[in-house]
């Protein structure tokens, strides 16, 4: 972040200055929530959590070097108190938020950030670019990291940090060094968007989908759509250097064009799309080979990340680095070198007795859950050799709603359709089994769809049933904590 005072900092976020003998200090280091990790001349966040009070470690944080601690009481250390407000039940990273204590932290961060953020935009033209969507936000992050390192500094989220919290503090990672500032912005309702945009305001946004994810609590694909479109709302205008890209792929993200004053750019397998993809393939790990098509030219592109479904990530990608003033030649080697950055997200690994583990555990939806699947299916079928064998260690899709029942039982035929060799689905309520029945129904299988209780059955059978040359996707969304099953499998061989 840009330095500033703690006066400056207390004027920034409307807080008071509590035993700070100098209110002339600067704050030159980084902004952090976990005590542990403070820098020298940082600032410490109080947040509530499941186990701690951020506040009860405060004086923890001006030990380790920390020049302050934003806080929502004063704590006996240099602090810069904000007063707790109730939130207004639309945060997302509240779930701890008793007192309304997190919410005046947050409240404050987002106003800090936003401070930082547009001075660095004024004085260093730092770029800003916001992508959205149901599905693909991270991967589509980690390829734009990607595609934009050759052409400068790039601030970029660990993972999926794209809430209230992460959001305003990775965008404090940004500093008079950085060219182009890389965000999530993600949602569980109306207005989400639009305020983690007012945090950090982007000159380019990319609006990847509009699918199924946290369906129970939109209610309706049109109310995600809305709930997306908000980032487009929140460009500049094309006069003023406002980038919307737009998948022409999907009817409802195309439908935003009418909500922004930004240029638009289509990307996609459309013949229509301005940026699009043509001639895919898959090589025998799923890894998609195609030829980006642009209006200056067209260049082959090899992905290193794993599954079809990711062409459409890297046509986007592909046109914010374009934008920015990538060369296609640029575009298409970083594309081409660019692998899973965040982890648990198609992390493809092969042990020495040629087991494939494809751990896609951090999260899942319907949309996710079928391009994974997809993906599993092409890598068993590659080679001139005989089809590789395949498990599918599924978990509950969280967040659909009334959809909850009929998804999970759509996603246990479409694993009969398109021929999954074994289906091992971790049972946690009707959604699952759901999934099961799902199989059962769809075709003759008998056991080999299978209802186990737990993440230790499911070890327990693949530890006696895989053999060398099989191929296990693992995946569920991030509640479900699936992973393990991954972990094990990979603990008990040496991988490639």
């Amino acid at each position: 972040m840009i330095s500033l005072t703690l006066q400056q900092i207390a004027d920034v976020v409307g807080g008071t200055l509590h035993d700070v003998p100098d209110p002339t200090q600067v704050v030159d280091g980084t902004v952090e929530f976990d005590s542990r990790k403070v820098t020298t001349g940082g600032l410490f966040l109080a947040l509530p959590g499941a186990r701690v009070d951020g506040h009860d470690h405060a004086a923890t944080a001006i030990e380790a070097g920390a020049a302050a601690v934003l806080a929502a009481r004063p704590v006996g250390v240099p602090a810069i108190v904000v007063d707790p407000v109730p939130h207004d039940g639309r945060a997302m990273a509240l779930e701890h938020d008793h007192d309304g204590s997190g919410a005046a932290v947050l409240t404050a961060l987002a106003a800090l950030a936003r401070e930082s953020v547009v001075e660095l935009t004024a004085t260093t033209g730092l770029t800003v670019v916001g992508v959205t969507g149901s599905s693909g936000k991270t991967s589509t992050k980690d390829l734009l990291a990607a595609v934009l390192t050759p052409l400068g500094s790039v601030v970029a989220p660990p993972g999926s940090f794209n809430n209230e919290l992460g959001h305003p503090w990775t965008a404090l990672r940004a500093d008079e060094a950085t060219r182009y500032l890389v965000l999530e912005l993600s949602a569980r309702g109306v207005g989400h968007v639009a305020s983690l945009a007012r945090t950090a305001p982007p000159r380019i946004g990319v609006v990847l989908n509009v699918g199924t994810a946290h369906l129970g609590e939109f209610g309706s694909r049109e109310n995600i759509a809305l709930a997306k479109g908000e980032l487009v709302e929140a460009l500049p205008s094309a006069a003023d250097g406002g980038v919307a890209v737009l998948n022409a792929d999907d009817p409802l993200v195309v439908g935003m064009r009418s909500r922004t004053s930004a240029r638009v750019v289509t990307v996609g397998l459309s013949p229509d799309a301005d940026i699009r993809g043509t001639n895919v393939r898959l090589d025998s790990d799923a890894r998609a080979h195609f030829t980006l098509v642009t209006a200056d030219g067209e260049v082959d592109v090899a992905l290193a990340v794993h599954g079809e479904h990711q062409v459409g990530n890297a046509l986007a990608a592909a046109a914010v680095a374009l934008e920015c003033g990538a060369s296609l030649e640029q575009i298409a080697t970083a594309l081409s070198g660019a692998t899973a950055a965040s982890v648990r997200r198609m992390d493809v690994r092969t042990r020495t007795d040629g087991v494939t583990v494809v751990n896609d555990s951090y999260n899942a939806n319907p949309d996710s859950m079928r391009a994974a699947l997809k993906a599993l299916v092409s890598m068993s079928r590659s080679g001139d050799g005989p089809r590789r064998r395949t498990w599918a260690v599924l978990g509950e899709m969280a967040e659909l709603g009334q959809e909850s029942i009929i998804e999970h039982d759509s996603i246990g035929r479409l694993a009969v359709r398109l021929d999954v060799s074994r289906l091992i689905i971790v049972e946690s309520g009707r959604s699952t089994r759901a999934m099961h029945q799902g199989a059962v129904m769809e075709g003759s299988w008998g056991e080999e769809s299978m209802l186990v209780p737990d993440d230790a059955s499911a070890i327990a059978v693949l530890r006696s049933e895989v053999s060398a040359g099989d191929i296990v996707l693992v995946k569920a969304s991030q509640s479900v904590g699936l992973w393990s099953v991954a972990d094990a499998l990979l603990a008990d061989g040496t991988q490639q």
